[in-house]
């Protein structure tokens, strides 16, 4: 009994990370948007956030630093328990 609650304990807490970031992704969205690319999060694993982007940004070749420097860093800076970003 005691492995489901501490189960249930991760995994509603992976779903209040989750939600988190999904937050921070929507404030970010209308910048990527204005540029015709946009982004969805595809999952969360141990404080991976993984993430495709779409639109303009799938092809351009500032991508990876959209990624890193702008919405790794935006994450970490409100979420400080994310270890990182990667593109999927």
């Amino acid at each position: 009994m005691l492995l489901e609650e501490k189960m249930d304990q991760q995994e509603t807490q992976n779903d209040e990370l989750k939600q988190r970031v999904e937050e921070v992704i929507q404030q970010l969205r209308p910048a990527l948007q204005m540029d015709g690319g946009d982004m969805e999060l595809v999952g969360l694993e141990e404080n991976t956030v993984k993430l495709r982007l779409t639109g303009a940004c799938a092809g351009c070749p500032m991508s990876s630093m959209t990624l890193k420097m702008g919405i790794e860093a935006r994450l970490k800076q409100v979420i400080p328990e994310i270890k990182e970003v990667v593109a999927v």
